[in-house]
């Protein structure tokens, strides 16, 4: 069976010949990552090749690094919460060009091998990335939420507008299996709040790759403390889920059960201090074989919280998918 046929059959949840891997790291220097140069992009894009090279990964997700700055002349002018009902989509061409040139290439590489995955940030995580350009207190996502929550979600609706364009582009034009809708709850605003003026945005980005693939899937970012209500992304229509087991301390086999009817993603924790990072090979092995002896193997991709540390050595990624194929 081969990586690609391999990944679809867990995601939807039948039998497999082995259960597959899916780990994946940033390629651009950390500073860079809000970076969108020609320097960045090639950093990304020559990274990406390196790996499927050195590793030959079961499914892929393309990286967006230097692409994490959405650009929005009518969002990147606001002073104010008040200003949010201003923002406008704006087709922002060659910010969507160059991500599909990205996606094209890659599937043209690898699309035949495995499985591949586009990353889309949420819009309201593209207004956190903004908002640590802007490092103005009013314009925090807490803030503009609470004193115009209206305007918030107008804002969102917007920028989802943009990134339904891309969404359509890197299925339909560039030929990505999905997506990899990555989101997170807000600090300090309640599961209501999220539900009535921040999940639709994400609704939408998902009915646009629905609409093109029945593959696609939510990754719920944790990390350093930060946690989410799970709860919140329960009935996402998507075929597998990701959250930081570690961060939130739900493990995959509590996740079946707040996840039904959906694949899951990961497992191992994500930082340096995780058994992934400076465990020997026997100690992976050993979490390995407890992940699956808990999860179970069918509708299960083993992977990380989140991405790996890029210095990870990529044999323990190796050790990982050569345990679970052994069953």
């Amino acid at each position: 069976m081969s990586k690609r046929d391999l990944v679809f059959r867990v995601l939807d949840q039948k039998p497999a010949e082995r259960v597959p891997v899916g780990f994946w790291f940033h390629f651009a220097e950390p500073d860079r990552l809000l970076d969108y140069s020609p320097e960045t992009i090639e950093a990304n894009r020559s990274g990406h090749l390196r790996f499927i090279r050195e590793f030959e990964p079961d499914i892929l997700k393309i990286m967006t690094d230097g692409f994490f700055i959405y650009p929005n002349e009518t969002l990147e002018a606001l002073t104010a919460p008040a200003d949010l009902d201003r923002v406008e989509a704006t087709h922002p061409t060659k910010w969507i060009d160059d991500q599909v040139a990205l996606a094209r290439e890659l599937v043209e590489v690898y699309g035949r091998e495995a499985a591949i995955f586009f990353n889309i940030f949420s819009p309201s995580t593209h207004i956190m990335f903004q908002s640590r350009v802007w490092k103005k207190p009013l314009l925090t996502q807490e803030t503009l939420l609470r004193k115009n929550p209206e305007g918030y979600a107008h804002a969102l609706g917007e920028i989802a507008k943009d990134l339904g364009e891309l969404i359509r582009r890197v299925i339909g034009e560039a030929g990505v299996d999905g997506i990899y809708l990555s989101v997170r709850s807000v600090a300090n605003i309640p599961a209501a709040d999220y539900a009535r003026y921040i999940a639709p945005s994400e609704l939408a980005l998902l009915s646009a790759a629905n609409a093109l693939s029945d593959y696609n899937l939510l990754h719920i970012c944790g990390y350093a403390g930060y946690r989410n209500d799970l709860s919140s992304f329960r009935d996402y229509p998507v075929k597998a889920v990701n959250w930081a087991v570690t961060a939130e301390n739900v493990s995959l086999l509590e996740g079946r059960r707040l996840f039904p009817g959906k694949a899951l993603i990961g497992g191992f924790e994500n930082t340096k201090a995780g058994v992934l990072y400076r465990g020997s090979r026997e100690e992976i092995e050993a979490e390995t074989d407890r992940l699956l002896r808990s999860a179970g193997s069918t509708g299960v991709i083993l992977g990380a919280d989140c991405t790996v540390p890029s210095d990870i050595p990529l044999s323990h990624l190796e050790w990982v998918r050569q345990r679970a194929a052994a069953g």
